[in-house]
């Protein structure tokens, strides 16, 4: 009663009908929603709702009457013939099902949310807050309530949204193409915070292909599961403004750095609820104050984007924008990290841009083409993971990418970027034997587009988030790797030092005996330590795959491993560079380390590894405490050597400077499980020298061997020094020094 019927018969042989239909249409807005018939004032409304026995077309206005849409094609494609109204066309849709009705608003009689700026900027690959444009995102149009969906993925015949929001049906929500881009767009009404969803996405050969996940999701499910989950990131609150208005301060290289590297799955696990992993939330209470506790400056987690496989630990990820929700929804991870500000820890997360895994749902042919990797496996697949590498030529892949590094710092303000795997991405024969890649245009081995990229992502790191560093796991001698790119290097803030790490665990890990023979292993680094800005890393890398435990690497009986775990701990924070330490470590962890179990805290209740954990402690304290351990860690003017050459007893010497030349500390090491008893050591002046620690102490559990209150400098010269200290150094043990009358407190 009181509709009104205006239809007008179809040809079912329609070639667009019939596109639609069997769910072809490359262009589905050009046929789909109102549309003025040619030649006249008069529209025409098309719908194609399979889900629907009858439909009724609500126009918007008092009075209006409602219009039943004729039903042409069984499959369920409906029209409707209004006459002529006025432009734009504002309606509802009523539909039917049985004894069931409901309203809708027809997604097809929305114009485009992106405007000409946006799509120009997405096409020439040059807009870096792409993450505000694609993938789903919560908006209001012309007064409507819903999701605007977009995708890139230009090679593509057809595009569709589909979702736990139209039963999963690829025929339901076409998207309209901008070709200029191939960005794919469609706003759907009625789509809520929660909401599951994927691309149904046919390529040219008219093949459809497995369902992919979004490339832009803001959360995904748990593995197994593949649905990207629209997510509202707009609900959070901040509270951490004193430390964003001063975290510049903590990321110079004056300042002390000492980073604390988690893997937030096996930190810590509830053993009373099945072993399970703790949430964000419970490790910004444990972990967060645990880190202040410990003296550490920053938190650096092991890759937090989604990704499939535990086994990755999150080095293989398929999900750039999301993190986890393996520990609960991106607010709670926001809430980690507010609680990480306001307890004066900054945030690093490790970022994978090197290459992505082949999963179907992922980037591996997206559009059936080869968009973000290359199609040339000696370009664009890695030989020892497996894996895919990105296309960074192609100005909207490095886009892609650019956009995601400042993505994490102005939706999550994570403080700093610590890029996995550089040297992968430098070399384009990285890993392969001859025949196995492709020179560059000039014959050479460098990966000429990557190089660009890590550039401009550092530049534009900087230049938008100067408050923010980043960092290069970069295993080789590539100059010039965090020198700025207008000086011609890559622009990285630090760079991991990992001949040092090698070389040094290298060392300790031989019997005291030998080590005489082995000095220079031990010295090397400082021969190129300031020609980068350098991170000493102790990583997870190290505690994995048979390589056994820090702990474990020692030699000696029990006593001496732990001697010379503090030692090398020691030697550590008195080495000029930044600092990097992964959990367990500090607490000498028996086990190497296995990300399906918690660390070993039950160790703790060994004295052995209390005092090693206490050790750590204060070396963090004394590191942050005296500008000489940090203040010049990147200079050359900080450090210099007392006596390097002391092979047959193993024993090195030096000072730490700050900016401050009168201000200094002495660093002595004996490396063999002997006390030297007598040692003289020259130093810069005379007067009463105090241990500001002694890593053989007794609250470590050492033996107690030490120099007693304050041993005095005289007037002799000795090893270039105007001054003469006699000391007796303990076994296996680290000892630094300072003059009394420079002692803080």
């Amino acid at each position: 009663e009181g509709l009104t019927t205006m239809a007008a018969p179809v040809n079912i042989t329609d070639p667009s009908l019939k596109a639609i239909i069997d769910s072809n249409h490359s262009d589905p807005f050009s046929y789909l929603g109102p549309h003025r018939l040619e030649g006249t004032d008069e529209i025409v409304v098309r719908a194609f709702l399979p889900q629907a026995d009858s439909v009724e077309l609500l126009p918007a206005g008092d009075g209006a009457q409602p219009v039943k849409m004729e039903k042409t094609h069984e499959a369920g494609f409906f029209e409707a013939h209004p006459g002529a109204v006025d432009w734009p066309y504002v309606y509802r849709l009523r539909l039917n099902f049985g004894d069931h009705s409901w309203e809708i608003e027809d997604p097809y009689r929305f114009g485009s949310g992106l405007g000409d700026i946006d799509l120009h900027l997405l096409a020439e690959g040059s807009h870096h807050r792409t993450y505000e444009k694609l993938g789903a995102q919560l908006v209001e149009h012309d007064g409507v309530k819903g999701v605007r969906f977009a995708v890139w993925a230009p090679n593509a015949r057809r595009v569709a949204v589909v979702g736990d929001f139209n039963s999963w049906d690829g025929r339901r929500h076409p998207m309209r193409v901008h070709f200029g881009c191939g960005i794919w767009e469609i706003f759907i009404p009625g789509v809520e915070d929660g909401a599951h969803y994927k691309f149904e996405i046919k390529n040219q050969d008219d093949v459809l292909l497995p369902l992919k996940s979004d490339p832009y999701a803001f959360y995904m499910q748990q593995s197994p599961g593949t649905a990207s989950i629209v997510y509202d990131s707009s609900k959070f609150v901040w509270s951490d403004e004193e430390w964003m208005a001063r975290r510049g301060d903590a990321a110079k290289r004056e300042a002390p750095i000492s980073i604390y590297e988690v893997h937030l799955g096996s930190w810590k696990r509830n053993g009373e609820e099945g072993d399970r992993s703790y949430s964000y939330l419970e490790l910004a209470d444990d972990l967060v104050s645990y880190v202040k506790e410990m003296g550490f400056t920053h938190i650096e987690l092991l890759p937090v984007s989604e990704y499939p496989f535990d086994g990755s630990w999150g080095y293989q990820p398929i999900g750039l924008f999301a993190p986890t929700s393996r520990f609960g929804p991106p607010d709670d991870f926001r809430a980690f990290v507010d609680k990480c500000h306001k307890a004066g820890i900054g945030v690093i997360l490790d970022w994978v841009v090197g290459h992505f895994p082949k999963d179907e749902h992922g980037l591996a042919r997206f559009d059936g083409s080869y968009l973000y990797e290359h199609e040339d496996p000696r370009l664009g697949q890695h030989q020892d993971w497996g894996t895919l590498i990105y296309n960074f030529a192609r100005a909207e892949v490095s886009n892609y990418l650019l956009a995601n590094a400042l993505y994490w710092m102005d939706k999550f303000h994570i403080d700093g970027l610590r890029v996995d795997a550089v040297a992968s991405m430098l070399y384009l024969d990285y890993s392969r034997e001859e025949g196995q890649w492709v020179p560059n245009e000039y014959g050479g081995n460098e990966n000429l587009a990557a190089i660009a990229f890590l550039k401009r992502m550092n530049e534009l790191v900087y230049g938008l988030y100067p408050g923010c560093f980043t960092v290069a796991e970069e295993s080789t001698a590539w100059p010039m790797v965090s020198k700025p790119t207008d000086m011609g290097g890559l622009g990285f803030g630090y760079k991991w030092n990992m001949g040092w790490m090698n070389d040094t665990l290298e060392y300790i890990s031989k019997e005291a005996v030998h080590r005489k023979y082995h000095h220079d292993a031990l010295t090397f680094s400082l021969l190129y330590a300031f020609s980068e800005n350098f991170m000493l890393p102790l990583s997870h890398d190290e505690v994995v795959h048979g390589k056994n435990s820090l702990l474990g690497r020692m030699p000696g009986d029990r006593w001496q491993q732990f001697a010379n775990l503090r030692l090398y701990l020691a030697y550590m924070f008195a080495h000029p560079g930044k600092k990097l330490l992964f959990m367990g470590d500090e607490i000498g962890q028996s086990d190497e380390w296995d990300h399906t179990k918690s660390v070993q805290w039950e160790q703790l209740a060994d004295p052995m590894h209390l005092g090693l954990q206490q050790l750590v402690r204060d070396l963090n304290r004394v590191y942050r405490d005296y500008p000489a351990l940090h203040g010049l860690d990147c200079e050359p003017e900080g450090f210099s050597w007392i006596d390097c050459s002391d092979k047959e007893q193993s024993i090195i010497s030096f000072i730490r400077r700050s900016q401050d030349p009168k201000d200094f500390v002495v660093f002595v090491c004996n490396f063999t499980p002997v006390v030297r008893e007598h040692y003289e050591l020259g130093v810069p002046r005379p007067g009463a020298y105090s241990e500001i620690f002694n890593s053989d102490s007794p609250q470590y559990h050492g033996s107690g061997v030490s120099n007693g209150v304050a041993v005095e400098a005289y007037v002799n010269p000795k090893h270039g020094q105007p001054c003469s200290l006699r000391l007796t150094i303990p076994p296996l043990a680290a000892v630094l020094l300072r003059p009394q009358d420079m002692l803080i407190g």
